[in-house]
């Protein structure tokens, strides 16, 4: 009773902490939000990326040739920011440290992405990529679904893709590796898949490396009938394969 008692506490004054002044987490200027407006302007500047995979493209071209050569089953991606300074360590206390409080700081990074507003407004669904049961219960929520939540909160729908099992954690993994460990690991919810017949899906997660994850869901809403697919992310990687 007490330790639930403890996390009751702990939740409200995380919440409480969202909306008085703080430092910011980069620079450290008092007051500021999470990200002061600085911050945000010198490190997530507006980079030319494939309108496919969101990977960096050094040329004025709207494509990355590996996605000429194999398209990717997203219909586009959109990424706000590289995973590195300071994003990598925002995302780690996000995501591994348990600190929702980063959420309204990323969505507000994410939403100020060039396409990002014209992809919410106008996907029909907006889909967090979800956790399997035991990351849920060892994380204590899904970022993703925290991320959605604030961007569109009236088209988010954390039920309608499922995650069918447990995976290896990715980030020592080839994206061959990658693609393997997730076969099958996401499904529509049965009773619902007329739901997709024709929508436009925005899938939401927090980080993209090889796509593997994005685009093993694509398939899935893909075959239960979604028209079109775009990816949504706070930080793409580099390219590995």
């Amino acid at each position: 009773m007490f330790s639930r008692m403890a996390s009751r506490i702990s939740t409200q004054w995380r919440k409480l902490g969202e909306h008085l002044p703080s430092q910011c987490a980069v620079c450290r200027a008092w007051p500021a939000q999470r990200v002061c407006d600085a911050c945000a302007a010198r490190f997530a500047p507006p980079r030319r990326r494939c309108d496919r995979c969101a990977g960096l493209l050094a040329a004025p071209v709207q494509r990355c040739g590996a996605c000429l050569r194999e398209p990717p089953p997203l219909d586009a991606c959109i990424a706000a920011v590289e995973y590195a300074y300071p994003w990598t360590g925002a995302l780690g206390e996000f995501k591994f440290r348990g600190d929702p409080g980063w959420a309204g700081a990323l969505a507000t990074l994410v939403r100020s992405t060039p396409w990002a507003e014209p992809a919410l407004e106008a996907a029909d669904l907006v889909l967090p990529i979800p956790l399997s049961h035991a990351r849920l219960r060892t994380r204590g929520f899904n970022q993703a679904l925290l991320l959605a939540r604030l961007l569109a909160p009236a088209k988010t729908d954390a039920a309608l893709l499922l995650r069918t099992h447990d995976t290896e954690a990715q980030s020592h993994l080839t994206r061959a590796q990658r693609l393997r460990n997730l076969r099958g690991a996401f499904a529509v919810e049965p009773l619902r898949a007329r739901q997709l017949q024709g929508t436009r899906v925005l899938l939401v997660d927090d980080v993209m490396t090889t796509g593997a994850t994005l685009h093993a869901a694509a398939l899935a809403l893909r075959q239960a009938g979604a028209a079109h697919i775009t990816g949504l992310v706070v930080a793409r990687t580099e390219r590995r394969d």
